[in-house]
């Protein structure tokens, strides 16, 4: 049995490590083709394992559990009632997933509030820039809180950022979790123009797709679309449509029946 939850040959941090990639090819090469029961994290990276070794590789995305969505306000959060909230969240905030671009994009986007909450090797340089006068009142940055409070904030939000850059295989195939705790909350989101994460967009019609991940192209995309309260309605609504078929409930199925070919066997 293996669970493959990237492309990790591809990963970020093997660029330019061709000594440490090679030995990871290695033991790919050595390993996969005789593996009797894969899965991994998307159709994309699914498709790529099976060309290269022979092996039928199913795929679990890794979406969050359909459950209530909690209630919040803006008022409560302390964030202010006149101004469209725009969130960037995650773990892993590093170089190349758009944190700093989306911050500087601010620079020239009125009436909004930008909140960047968790953690990564950007996030000093995040809180930096958020500290520039242009800047100072238009973007609020939060350590890693733990979900249920995250939940809060991304509830009240008006627009969720996913803003990876195609720079590494891995980053050009992913499909990151945040995409869809932005739809379980009913949040439209603008992406950048990756095939997974554009798939799941342009399907379910939930929001936008940023063709260059810069400061100019971003805060463009959100001038556009952002204060267009007919069709961030449609979007949210649309949110709420999909979560109704994106959700663990139904991912986990692939997993109960993958388990139980492989006790059969």
């Amino acid at each position: 049995m293996y669970d493959s939850h990237e492309y990790f040959t591809e990963a970020e941090g093997l660029t330019g490590r061709n000594f440490q990639k090679n030995i990871w090819l290695r033991i790919e090469r050595f390993i996969f083709p005789k593996l009797e029961f894969v899965y991994t994290v998307n159709q994309s990276i699914a498709n790529i394992y099976s060309k290269k070794y022979g092996v039928k590789v199913g795929v679990v995305r890794n979406i969050a559990k359909l459950g209530s969505i909690p209630s919040a306000s803006k008022s409560s959060l302390e964030l202010p009632e006149n101004k469209k909230i725009i969130v960037l969240q995650g773990a892993y905030i590093d170089p190349d997933r758009g944190g700093k671009e989306a911050v500087l994009a601010m620079a020239h986007v009125e009436n909004a509030l930008l909140l960047v909450i968790g953690a990564g090797r950007e996030m000093a340089l995040i809180k930096e820039l958020a500290q520039r006068p242009e800047l100072k009142d238009k973007v609020k940055v939060f350590p890693k809180l733990p979900y249920q409070e995250l939940q809060r904030y991304t509830v009240v939000a008006d627009l969720g950022l996913s803003l990876d850059k195609p720079l590494h295989m891995n980053y050009t195939l992913s499909l990151p979790n945040k995409l869809f705790d932005y739809i379980h909350h009913g949040v439209p989101v603008l992406g950048s123009n990756l095939v997974e994460l554009k798939g799941i967009i342009t399907t379910y019609n939930v929001g936008w797709i940023v063709d260059e991940v810069t400061p100019e192209a971003i805060s463009q995309k959100i001038n556009e679309v952002l204060f267009d309260e007919k069709e961030c309605e449609e979007k949210k609504l649309n949110c709420l449509s999909a979560r109704e078929i994106l959700n663990w409930q139904n991912e986990e199925k692939q997993i109960i029946e993958t388990f139980n070919r492989a006790s059969a066997s």
